[in-house]
């Protein structure tokens, strides 16, 4: 066992930089856990202004000083904030209200899909299971229906502290921009002032990262705009609604997709019933996501190395399990960052002399 220690230790630690990085990561990973919900505008302003920055990198390549174009990009986010909080957000929020007071009478006509399935297939449907689903769907509807009325003076607090979260974050993401490189000097000058070696894995990570956040950042919008025109083309309900879920379901891939459907094809189904109308929906949903995979995906994320099914899986129940539902959302960028580390990490191929005990 010694021996097999010792030898990790040679091979990945050998290099003193490799020592202070481990513990570099180690200390923020820490850092995030306990202190993560406490500084989370911080950390999401930081995310912002990371994805804003390769706008402005490419605004000063067209020869636009650093100033204005940090100036012109921090006023189309805060057009954009303003246009999601005063019209993209109450529209959503009134088709989540308007889905809730439909949940009953979607609940009758699930019960008599329901009901129908043991008289079509008895030897794989029974009755007493369709009862317990449609007991468990019947609880949880009633749940999302008490939670939506219940919203009122009670929610107050957190009101204002969303509030207060939608005035610091354009103010931290606007500092970020402007004062990154006095920021990122600071930090640099509690390292070593020789890290060749932090350095190369700084670019990689920088590089495989910012492609990935801002690919998805865009990959988004266009997912979530398109869907939207498609489904209010086709008078799908809940066209915002569920452009807003079928946009934000490509941070997590393969998952995403496949859970978001079913949401998609129940309304859809309510809707319009076993029809054309269903059918066209479905279709239109369907090359949503295949153009996404096979054309957007590979021009967005051309210079990403892509991880293995496998790793994203890992990655979403590992990150998902340690930090809820913000762990799911970012676990992507994270194992993405990971694997960037690992790639540029020194490895010392050579054995070490033996001791003089072996």
């Amino acid at each position: 066992m010694v021996r097999i220690l010792r030898g990790l230790a040679h091979k990945y630690f050998s290099d003193e930089e490799a020592v202070i990085l481990f513990l570099l990561l180690v200390a923020g990973t820490v850092f995030i856990i306990w202190f993560g919900a406490m500084l989370a505008p911080a950390i999401a302003s930081l995310i912002i202004a990371f994805i804003l920055q390769g706008l402005v990198a490419k605004l000063n390549r067209l020869g636009i000083p650093e100033l204005l174009a940090i100036i012109g990009v921090f006023v189309v986010f805060l057009g954009g904030l303003i246009g999601f909080l005063f019209g993209l957000l109450p529209l959503i929020w009134t088709q989540v209200s308007n889905l809730a007071a439909e949940a009953p009478r979607i609940i009758g006509e699930l019960q008599t899909y329901l009901e129908l399935l043991p008289q079509r297939y008895p030897q794989l449907v029974s009755v007493e299971a369709v009862n317990s689903v449609y007991q468990e769907i019947s609880t949880e509807a009633g749940r999302l229906t008490q939670w939506l009325v219940s919203f009122s003076l009670s929610s107050i607090p957190d009101v204002v502290a969303l509030l207060i979260y939608i005035v610091l974050v354009p103010i931290l993401v606007f500092f970020f921009l402007k004062d990154r490189r006095v920021l990122v000097n600071s930090i640099a000058r509690l390292l070593p002032p020789q890290r060749p070696m932090m350095v190369r894995i700084w670019h990689e990570v920088n590089l495989q990262c910012a492609n990935y956040v801002r690919g998805k950042a865009l990959e988004i919008v266009i997912v979530g705009g398109v869907t939207y025109l498609a489904f209010k083309v086709l008078g799908m309900p809940y066209a915002a609604l569920l452009s807003l879920l079928v946009g934000l379901s490509v941070v997590i891939p393969y998952i995403g997709a496949a859970v978001v459907t079913i949401p998609v094809a129940m309304i859809g189904l309510f809707a319009f019933g076993w029809g054309s109308q269903f059918i066209w929906v479905m279709v239109a949903y369907g090359v949503i996501q295949a153009l996404d995979g096979n054309v957007l995906v590979p021009i967005l994320f051309s210079e990403v190395n892509n991880l293995h099914p496998v790793a994203i899986i890992v990655a979403v129940l590992f990150f998902g399990g340690i930090w809820g539902l913000w762990g799911v959302f970012f676990a992507i960028p994270l194992a993405t960052m990971l694997k960037a580390v690992f790639a540029a990490w020194p490895v010392k191929e050579t054995v070490p002399p033996p001791t003089i005990e072996e």
